[in-house]
């Protein structure tokens, strides 16, 4: 990782109930809103990526990009040159998260669906110039992605650090979404001679596959070989 853009958002870690605003309240299917702190932190632990959208010169953009949280701050990784950097000092961005966990198949095209968990945070950038916060927050990046490496790699020199963008994100509005279970058809379709049912989808990892250039007494992660990263049931 020669560049580094680290978008930090610092979450309220009081229990919430309600959504913390009228624009993050979730209106499509209510009762599927979370605005707990334990869910949202349950939902950006187990996910790798998010999406960042943000406008830039009356431009739109989603982007994605990595995070990783420590406790209640999320930190986002993206080029330093890319566009999200001009978003620190002040801009309004939206970071989502979503994990898919199944495909769910109804007797009618209508109403075929996922399970999902998803999170959207809203708020605006500040820039960061503390360098231990800084450290903290990339050496998390790593952590998140595979835990216990950022013990055995080497950690950024003064001229990465010198290429490293941080901007924090204060999250006073976030809230999660969560479906879950079978399908739901009308009650007239159930007599269709249709298979219908739920496909789970989970994220493992494969074969790893060594670089050439690996010394012959280094030993593969295999803690991330036997990964398996669901754990909400279906």
């Amino acid at each position: 990782m020669d560049q580094w853009l680290v978008i930090v958002l610092r979450m309220n870690d009081s229990t919430q109930r309600r959504a913390p605003s009228d624009r993050t309240t979730v209106r499509r299917i209510p009762k599927r809103a979370h605005y707990d702190r334990k869910t949202i932190h349950d939902i950006l632990d187990e996910a790798f990526a998010c999406h960042v959208g943000f406008v830039a010169e009356g431009q739109p953009f989603v982007i994605p990009a990595v995070y990783a949280r420590i406790g209640e701050t999320l930190y986002l990784h993206g080029a330093v040159a890319s566009r999200m950097l001009k978003c620190a000092g002040g801009a309004a961005l939206c970071v989502t998260v979503t994990l898919i966990d199944g495909l769910v198949l109804a007797r009618s095209a209508f109403h075929h669906s996922m399970n999902y968990r998803s999170v959207v945070v809203l708020g605006h950038g500040q820039l960061v110039t503390d360098r231990d916060e800084t450290l903290a927050a990339l050496r998390a990046l790593i952590e998140h992605m595979a835990p216990g490496r950022s013990k055995v790699v080497r950690a950024p020199n003064d001229k990465e650090l010198a290429a490293t963008a941080v901007v924090a994100l204060s999250l006073e509005e976030a809230s999660a979404k969560v479906r879950v279970g079978p399908p739901i058809d009308d009650e007239e379709d159930f007599a269709l001679e249709c298979w219908a049912g739920v496909i789970p989808i989970a994220l493992t990892a494969s074969d790893a596959v060594v670089d050439q250039r690996v010394s012959a007494s280094a030993t593969p992660p295999r803690d991330l070989l036997a990964m398996r990263r669901s754990k909400v049931p279906l």
